[in-house]
C-alpha cells in the first residue's frame, strides 16, 4: 500500500507545476478511503503550514446521478482553505489551473457548531447566512478521469470557489430546494437547475457531513464555510470565454478565463 504522504507530495508538485498525474489506483488498486483522506488532509497540510488558513469544506458527488456514476450511495468531502477563496469579480488565472471546470453551489456561513445528529432542521438553525457560489473544480488527474479514491486524495478537485454578492437567512427564504440556478455561457442559457438537486436539499448534504465529520472526531464549527455540492453540472473554462451563474433571490456570478 502506497503511504499517504507520498500521495500527497505527488499532488503538490501537479498541482505547483500544473501538470496532470495518472491516478494512483492504476497502480495501487487496494488503495482505500481511509488512506485517501489521509493524503488529503497531508495535501491540505502544505497550504496550511505555507501560511493559509483552514475556512471550511466542499462537498462532491452529492447528486444520485453523480454517485450512481462512481458506484458510490455517499458524498465525499474536501477541504478549503484561505487561498482557494477568489474575489468576486476576479477572473479564473488559466495560469493557476490545469484544466479548470465552474460549476453552481449554495454555500453555508455557520453561525454555530453543529451537533449531531445533524438534520436539514437543525443544520439551518445553525446557519447565519447562504450565498450562491461557484466551485473552481480543477483535478490533478489526466484527463480530468479519477476514481473514487484517488478525487478524495486530490481534495475533491478543489481549486478555487466564488461567494455571491447577496447573502440570504435561511428563514428570509422560501426553501433553498427551490432555488434555481440558470447557466450562460457566453450569454446563452445552457443547463438549468434548482437547490434540490443537491441530496433533496442543500442542507442535507451540510448534515451529512457534519456527521460523517463527527464519526471521525471532528465538529463542523461556528464560522466555518460549506459548499454543499454543484447544483449544476461542471462547465469548462477558456481563455476569453465567460460563464454565468444566476442564482434565484442569491444574484449573480459571472467568471471568465483570463
Amino acid at each position: 500500500m502506497i503511504d499517504p504522504q507520498d500521495i500527497a507530495n505527488d499532488l503538490i508538485v501537479a498541482e505547483r507545476e500544473r501538470k496532470t498525474i495518472g491516478q494512483f489506483s492504476d497502480s495501487y488498486p487496494d488503495l482505500d478511503l481511509e488512506t485517501a483522506y489521509r493524503a488529503q488532509r497531508a495535501f491540505v497540510q502544505s497550504k496550511l503550514d505555507a501560511g493559509e488558513r483552514f475556512v471550511g469544506y466542499k462537498l462532491g458527488l452529492t447528486s444520485r446521478n453523480k454517485q450512481q456514476a462512481m458506484g458510490v450511495d455517499a458524498p465525499l468531502y474536501g477541504r478549503v482553505t484561505s487561498g482557494m477563496i477568489c474575489g468576486y469579480g476576479e477572473p479564473v488565472r488559466l495560469d493557476r489551473f490545469i484544466h479548470p471546470r465552474v460549476e453552481s453551489e449554495i454555500a453555508f456561513l455557520l453561525a454555530r457548531d453543529i451537533e449531531p445528529p445533524a438534520t436539514v432542521i437543525s443544520v439551518l438553525a445553525a446557519t447565519e447566512v447562504v450565498f450562491g457560489a461557484v466551485d473552481v473544480l480543477d483535478s490533478r488527474y489526466e484527463g480530468f478521469k479519477f476514481t473514487l479514491t484517488d478525487v478524495v486524495a486530490d481534495n475533491a478537485s478543489a481549486g478555487g470557489f466564488y461567494l455571491g454578492p447577496v447573502t440570504r437567512r435561511p428563514g428570509d427564504l422560501e426553501d433553498l430546494g427551490l432555488i434555481g440556478c440558470v447557466v450562460r455561457v457566453a450569454g446563452e442559457v445552457l443547463m438549468t437547475a434548482a437547490g434540490a438537486a443537491v441530496m433533496g436539499h442543500p442542507a442535507a448534504s451540510v448534515a451529512w457531513l457534519a456527521n460523517q465529520l463527527a464519526a471521525e472526531g471532528e465538529v463542523l464549527k461556528a464560522g466555518q464555510l460549506v459548499f454543499s455540492g454543484g447544483v449544476t453540472a461542471p462547465v469548462p473554462v477558456v481563455a476569453g470565454g465567460s460563464v454565468t451563474f444566476q442564482f434565484g433571490g442569491l444574484g449573480s456570478i459571472e467568471v471568465a478565463g483570463a
